[in-house]
Order: C-alpha cells, then sequence, then structure tokens
C-alpha cells in the first residue's frame, strides 16, 4: 500500500470502544457460564437426568470455549510486528475452530450417554428442581445473546460470532431439556430424557459444521464474496485513468480483509503520476471498506504476462 489506510491506522473512540465491548461480551459469556455451570451441577445430581446432564457438559465447554475467544480477541486486537506483518486477526478464527473442537467432543460424549439410557432407562426425579434451573438458565441465556449480537454488529469479530453461535444453539437445547422434563415427569415412558438428549446431539453436530466452515474460510483465506468484489472493481475503474484491473485477489483475517491487484494505466504516464493515481483509488477503496489493507501492483495497460486469472481459469476449465 502507498498511504496508511486513514480508517484502520488511526485507534479513534469508536475502535478503543469496539475493542473495549468485546471484552465486556468475554467477560458476560463467562459469568453466565459460570453460574450455569453450578446450578446446573445441582439440578443434575438431584434429577439424575441425561438430558440436563447434556446441557451441564455444554455449559462447561461453554466456560472453557469463552475463556479462549478472551484470549484471542485480546490478542487479536495487537496491531503488526516485525512478526506478524497481517496483524494477528486469524486468532479469532483459530478460537471459533478451538470452540468447534469444545462442542464436538461433548456432543461426542453425550452420544454415548445417551445410547446408554437408551439401553438402561432411567427414571428422572425432581423434574421440577430441573425446571426452575432450565427456566434460569433461559434468562441468563437470552440476555447473553442479545448483548452479543449487539457486539456483532458493531464489531464484525468472528470469535464473538462463534460464542454467539453456540449460545443460541443453548437456549435451543434449554428449551428441549425444558420439554423433555415435562415429558419424563408427566410420563411413565422412560425414553423422553434420552430421546432428546440424542436430538441435542445432532444440533451440536449442526452447530460445529457452522463455525468449521467459517473458520477455515479464514484460515484458508477465501475470498470476499462476488458482490464484494465487483464493488472493488466498480471503484477502480471509477477512476478515469484506470484502463484496467486484473489478478484481483481478497481475503479476511478476523476483522480486517486484504485486497490486491494488477493497476493497468497509460504506459507514457510518469512514475509519480502513477502512484498518484494509486493513491486516489486506495481511498475511493478504503471509503467503502474501512478495516481493509491494499497492495496495487502498477504496470502499463495492455501488456502480455503471466496473470494469475488466466491460470484460474485454465485449472477451472479442466475439473
Amino acid at each position: 500500500m502507498s498511504i496508511a489506510n486513514p480508517y484502520l491506522n488511526r485507534l479513534n473512540l469508536a475502535e478503543i470502544k469496539n475493542i473495549r465491548i468485546r471484552k465486556w461480551a468475554c467477560i458476560a459469556s463467562l459469568s453466565v457460564a459460570g453460574i450455569l455451570i453450578v446450578t446446573k451441577t445441582v439440578a443434575y445430581l438431584i434429577t439424575d437426568s441425561v438430558s440436563l446432564m447434556t446441557s451441564l457438559m455444554d455449559s462447561t465447554f461453554d466456560a472453557m470455549a469463552s475463556s479462549i475467544t478472551m484470549i484471542s480477541v485480546i490478542h487479536a486486537a495487537y496491531p503488526a510486528d516485525k512478526h506478524h506483518r497481517f496483524g494477528h486477526g486469524k486468532l479469532e478464527a483459530l478460537s471459533a475452530l478451538g470452540q468447534a473442537l469444545f462442542i464436538l467432543g461433548s456432543a461426542g460424549y453425550l452420544f454415548f450417554e445417551s445410547i446408554h439410557r437408551f439401553i438402561h432407562p432411567q427414571l428422572v426425579k425432581e423434574a421440577v428442581v430441573g425446571i426452575g434451573v432450565m427456566v434460569l438458565s433461559i434468562v441468563l441465556t437470552g440476555a447473553l445473546i442479545a448483548f452479543q449480537l449487539y457486539v456483532i454488529r458493531k464489531t464484525k469479530s468472528v470469535a464473538i460470532s462463534g460464542d454467539h453461535l453456540h449460545y443460541k444453539g443453548d437456549l435451543l437445547m434449554n428449551i428441549s431439556v425444558i420439554v423433555a422434563l415435562i415429558l419424563s415427569h408427566y410420563s411413565s415412558w422412560l425414553y423422553f430424557d434420552p430421546l432428546f438428549a440424542m436430538v441435542i446431539v445432532f444440533f451440536l453436530l449442526y452447530s460445529v459444521w457452522k463455525l468449521s466452515k467459517v473458520s477455515f474460510g479464514i484460515l484458508l483465506d477465501e475470498e470476499m464474496s462476488d458482490e464484494e468484489r465487483a464493488k472493488i472493481e466498480k471503484l477502480v475503474l471509477a477512476h478515469p485513468s484506470a484502463c484496467a484491473v486484473h489478478d484481483l485477489r481478497t481475503r479476511n483475517s478476523g476483522s480486517q480483509g486484504f485486497i490486491e491487484f494488477h493497476l493497468e494505466l497509460d504506459g507514457n504516464l510518469s512514475l509519480t503520476k502513477a502512484h498518484s493515481i494509486t493513491e486516489e483509488i486506495e481511498l475511493a477503496i478504503y471509503k467503502e471498506f474501512p478495516k481493509v489493507g491494499i497492495l496495487i501492483h502498477q504496470e502499463p495497460a495492455g501488456l502480455d504476462d503471466y496473470r494469475l486469472d488466466s491460470q484460474i481459469e485454465k485449472s477451472e476449465a479442466k475439473r
């Protein structure tokens, strides 16, 4: 890049506030998980409900995952250094992937426990206690989800999005546990409890898939959307001196993106003039994409050289 991003490289009050509310989202997540672990542990010991145990296990993994999220959010905000010149944004994606692994582990354990309860069904005891705890869980989780949604809209944090996703799953899980406890309490059929636990396991696996998809997209430098790429090209070609653009490459690294491309200009322009044009184009892109770094290679228009675009087209044609 020839000029610094005026939106990204100044730590203004809005950016400081964003960092602060991301930390508060992590603190809120850890606090809710801690309260629910204690209350669900007591309720499980009283009721011996496997569906309630699934919720307890999930809250335990939530606390572990939220701890990782807090660490990643703090370190991802660090600026680029000589060993990490693209910044530390991918820590958030690694955190989300870690959460997916935690959820996968809990789903595996709960799957086998549910199978065991199908083979050896047990009567749920003191279901009213369990129902009361799950109502508390729903209230706390709902409040946390609302706060996380606010934080995500403000900061676009991938790690908080991962936390938000599995707490949304927790909300549905808690409702399922209440239904299981009610049915187990008012019915003589002993399989409602493990049946609902099994349904929750498959929902957890779905959450793992969604989290992993987002995380791997960032870690593997997935391109921005077609709409965003088209918008970047339009912004470049809107400059009267831009002849063409090719080899556009984009990627996201947590809350920051990176854009690079080859800009074709009149070959007779002076280097000073070409540099000035490049700066004007960068400013236009920064205005629409305030959290990106930009790298532009200038070259004479119509130059017949190696192009990544052509290689990609050939590779896709062979598939």
